[in-house]
């Protein structure tokens, strides 16, 4: 291996990475900055405990190490089409674990107290292979995961639980609608609700595709943070369960002039200039989150504690239903200036409506107050 390599920390793990001049560059990619990412899974990987797991794009190997190591999986499989980050992941399996590693073909296997298969090849092809094997399937591409979505939910057991990163914002935020639509198979809202509605686009897709293999699913987490998209959804066997999850499909109707919306729980949609399909169910199971959380406060070591418990604090606190609205701009469409969040999430309660912040904007508010009396709250001196 010709690479200059330097060693860095993570949790629980070290690994050797390539020394390059921006992450792009590398011939094998670590991202320091989704650290945060691989905290989020450990957390719940240790509240749900799958046995067998698979990291299905893993590059220097850290997610799998990470799994191998903090959490109570039994079997992990790192897999990547590089040859280079295959002879990397070796190296950095055997710098965390004692012991030597049984090599086949493109497949290397070390058993010790965890069983951790490392393979080199297309991703696709490994889940092909593997049908209904794996309690864990984490898909974590560069881009977009829909080459990668239906073969995962082929290799997932069909009661499985499935974990999706998607880091192709430009689509799924409506800067870029036609890719979205060919990608996602749906049509992007761009403007201050381009989060929520790009995570529930994913989560929607998710759902559509489950529904061709019979497979219902709950989403387990789903939320928005930095640059990325991630879902976790727990799949539910049986077309019955199918016929469920498509009844959380709809459309969202966004009038770009007053900032009002409107959902609709539909499959087709009813009205012109819809939004969707996407997901407008549930974004999160509130007992997993909030074991998840209470794991971390108990002294669960992460990599970075503080920003995983902010973010886990406030999905647990944030109100669970469709939408927000941002006080910035909606105070900039109605000419008004906008109070501090607080003044209106405590205005909003005493009037007997639920408020609460929401982690896809740092000026949103949930709410299921109708639109004229947020406003009419806005409005008031």
């Amino acid at each position: 291996m010709s690479m200059e390599l330097f060693e860095v920390h993570e949790g629980k793990a070290k690994v050797l990475v390539p020394k390059a001049k921006t992450i792009y560059d590398s011939p094998v990619f670590y991202n320091p900055r989704m650290a945060p990412n691989r905290d989020v899974v450990v957390l719940l990987l240790n509240v749900l405990k799958p046995k067998i797991v698979l990291d299905a794009l893993s590059a220097t190997g850290i997610r799998g190490i990470r799994f191998a190591l903090e959490t109570p999986a039994e079997e992990i499989w790192m897999n990547d089409i590089n040859e280079l980050a295959y002879e990397l992941m070796k190296k950095n399996v055997l710098l965390n674990f004692k012991g030597t590693l049984k090599e086949n073909a493109k497949r290397a296997i070390f058993e010790g107290e965890k069983t951790i298969v490392i393979n080199n090849d297309d991703a696709n092809r490994l889940m092909a292979e593997k049908h209904r094997y794996f309690h864990f399937i984490d898909l974590d591409p560069f881009g977009s995961p829909m080459e990668f979505l239906d073969t995962a939910l082929r290799s997932v057991k069909r009661k499985g639980i499935l974990g999706v990163t998607a880091t192709d914002g430009a689509p799924l935020c409506g800067a870029h609608p036609k890719a979205c639509l060919r990608k996602y198979l749906a049509v992007p809202l761009r403007g201050e609700l381009c989060h929520e509605v790009g995570t529930r686009i994913l989560v929607g897709v998710i759902a559509r595709y489950a529904a061709k293999y019979d497979l219902g699913m709950e989403v387990l987490l789903a939320y928005y943070k930095d640059h990325y998209f991630r879902a976790f959804v727990k799949l539910k066997d049986g077309a019955k369960k199918g016929d469920e999850t498509l009844e959380n499909l709809g459309y969202v109707y966004f009038d770009e002039k007053t900032g009002r919306f409107e959902v609709e729980k539909s499959f087709l949609s009813t009205r012109p200039n819809a939004y969707g399909p996407l997901w407008l169910g549930p974004l999160k199971n509130e007992k997993v989150v909030g074991e998840m959380l209470e794991l971390l406060v108990s002294g669960f070591e992460v990599a970075n504690y503080r920003e995983v418990l902010k973010l886990l604090h406030m999905l647990h606190e944030e109100l669970d239903i469709p939408l927000f609205y941002d006080t910035h701009a909606l105070g900039k469409r109605l000419k008004i200036e906008p109070k501090k969040l607080g003044e209106i999430i405590k205005e909003l309660k005493s009037m007997g409506y639920e408020a609460t912040r929401t982690h896809f904007s740092p000026t949103g508010i949930k709410t299921n107050a109708p639109y004229e009396v947020f406003v009419e709250v806005m409005r008031k001196n």
